[in-house]
């Protein structure tokens, strides 16, 4: 039985595992607060007065965060799977508003798998990794491991880039989390169930050594996805029990223990209705000492989106997340910060694609093929596969949604496209549908295709099937999709389109978003443009933007 994740918790290497063979770590029991949590009411955003914010602050899929503090600027990083560029960057000034500023890792080179060539890589690649920064060099330091085969550590002077690989190490440090020591020592620690830390060369390119430091108590069940700190001269091992609690360690004997343990939260209500326990983040201080919990929620159909809680500190040294009428609050007074030195970036809005490189709002389904693809006042997509298959197709392009609801529309210039083409916008996941242009004959629709589908070790079992479709005149089309991503339970996405920009017209049938957690990543939106018989067209996108009611 396929069963939502509210009502099932088990480690990420498990559900991997299921997938590909590979070794599992344990199953958790259901836990009655998830299950409370997925029978709520679903609504939007909580409203704040002046001086405060809202959880979720962003919502947007941004999972298995890492956050720190350089100066008066705050860093987070989250998980990319098989999207390419993978481990973006966001950036922001009061821990509130973000912005996406880059991506650690620029094409992910580990195999023909994440270039669709012979074989796929959904829900592989990027996962929970770390961001780091080494004032001794003014660095910034990626680290993660890619197939539990070995490690990989990018560097950059910035945040934007330019980022290179430092090196590949040949142990997999499974959901690690580095630790730049005050006396500039690099630490990792990482592991699911069995903790290790393995310390670095002075470089960074070897490990010097590793050793376990803590074995997760049976009755607590599986623990992963540390986050490596020092603190007042101690030294902390923050782990997630997925996906509904947070637990740390603590060593006041150095960074390889004697660690105890202590729990930081467990079946705790989050801050979105129907959504899960915010877990699997990252700890951070500000300019005035404060202390700031950043995690994630279980949010699906959309993903797993930031929450921000403060944090005080015990007598004897151990975090207390701040509640609000024993729940993580729906908002919070603001963090006190220094004023920003501008605005950031909004994450919806137009995007003209101007200039001549797409903006890091944007991932690829997987490596795209850079020589099918273009951006010069406008993005160029020439086809760059033949097949039937979407989940297939090369140089697909997507973009996160914006919650709880949220429209894509796209202006799209169809007069290139040659006969057996397929160009559009779709809802993508591991079950989509789509909205877009098929030339046939010489002769234009518009169609609006459901029926994509992968069974659970991302096979594609449905290549899509025809619920609507009209004529199609003229070479340009607008084409719609909104999506309605409030979690607890399927929500519809609808698809429609407008000759002329003004007036659209509803297209097909409602499109049910499953939130079923399995696939991790939550739907996007997506542009597309694959052939069916032979290359050579290409369609051509002036306008993409993203609105909210």
């Amino acid at each position: 039985m396929r069963m939502s994740w509210p009502h099932q918790s088990f480690s990420r290497r498990r559900a991997l595992a299921t997938a590909t063979g590979l070794a599992a770590g344990a199953v958790l029991p259901p836990t009655g607060a998830s299950s409370r949590a997925a029978a709520a009411p679903a609504q939007g955003p909580a409203r704040v007065t002046a001086g405060e914010y809202a959880n979720p602050v962003i919502w947007q899929d941004f999972a298995d965060i890492d956050v720190i503090r350089v100066g008066n600027t705050y860093y987070t990083s989250a998980s990319t799977m098989h999207y390419s560029p993978g481990a973006p960057v966001l950036r922001s000034y009061d821990l509130v508003h973000w912005e996406i500023a880059g991506h650690s890792v620029p094409v992910l080179d580990f195999g023909a798998k994440y270039d669709l060539n012979g074989a796929r890589g959904y829900v592989r690649g990027i996962w929970a990794s770390s961001l780091a920064y080494r004032p001794s060099d003014r660095t910034f330091y990626w680290l993660g491991q890619i197939d539990f085969a070995r490690t990989y550590i990018y560097t950059a002077p910035a945040v934007e880039g330019p980022w290179n690989r430092l090196t590949t190490i040949s142990a997999p440090y499974y959901d690690a989390g580095l630790l730049v020591d005050g006396d500039d020592t690099l630490y990792v620690a990482y592991g699911n169930t069995t903790i290790s830390v393995a310390q670095l060369s002075p470089d960074g390119r070897t490990q010097v050594r590793t050793q376990q430091v803590f074995t997760t108590p049976s009755s607590v069940g599986t623990l992963e996805g540390s986050r490596f700190y020092k603190i007042n001269g101690q030294y902390y091992i923050f782990l997630t029990r997925p996906a509904n609690g947070q637990y740390i360690l603590k060593s006041s004997g150095g960074p390889f223990g004697p660690y105890a343990m202590r729990q930081v939260l467990l079946d705790l209500r989050g801050p979105i209705p129907g959504g899960g326990v915010p877990h699997q983040g990252g700890l951070v201080q500000t300019q005035n000492g404060a202390w700031y919990y950043l995690a994630f929620v279980d949010a699906y159909p959309g993903g797993r989106v930031p929450a921000l809680a403060p944090v005080t500190w015990t007598w004897d040294g151990w975090p207390v997340v701040q509640l609000v009428n024993g729940a993580w609050g729906t908002s919070y007074p603001s963090p006190a910060v220094p004023p920003p030195p501008r605005q950031v970036t909004p994450m919806t809005g137009v995007d003209i694609f101007d200039g001549t490189t797409l903006k890091p709002r944007w991932e690829w389904n997987h490596n795209p093929d850079n020589t099918k693809w273009s951006v010069d006042n406008g993005l160029t997509l020439r086809t760059a596969t033949v097949t039937d298959d979407l989940y297939w197709a090369r140089n697909t392009l997507t973009h996160r949604i914006q919650g709880p609801t949220s429209t894509a529309t796209v202006l799209l210039d169809h007069s290139a496209m040659r006969d057996g083409d397929r160009a559009g916008l779709a809802l993508l996941r591991d079950s989509s549908a789509w909205i877009g242009v098929k030339r046939e004959g010489g002769a234009t629709r518009v169609v609006m295709v459901g029926g994509l589908t992968m069974d659970s070790g991302w096979n594609t079992t449905g290549t899509g099937y025809e619920l609507a479709s009209s004529a199609a005149s003229g070479s340009r089309i607008w084409l719609r999709a909104s999506a309605d991503i409030r979690p607890g339970a399927a929500r519809p996405g609808t698809f429609s389109y407008s000759t002329d920009g003004i007036t659209f017209t509803r297209l097909g049938p409602d499109f049910s978003m499953g939130n079923d957690w399995r696939f991790f990543m939550g739907h996007r939106f997506a542009l597309f443009n694959h052939a069916t018989r032979a290359l050579g067209g290409s369609v051509r996108v002036t306008r993409f933007e993203l609105s909210t009611p």
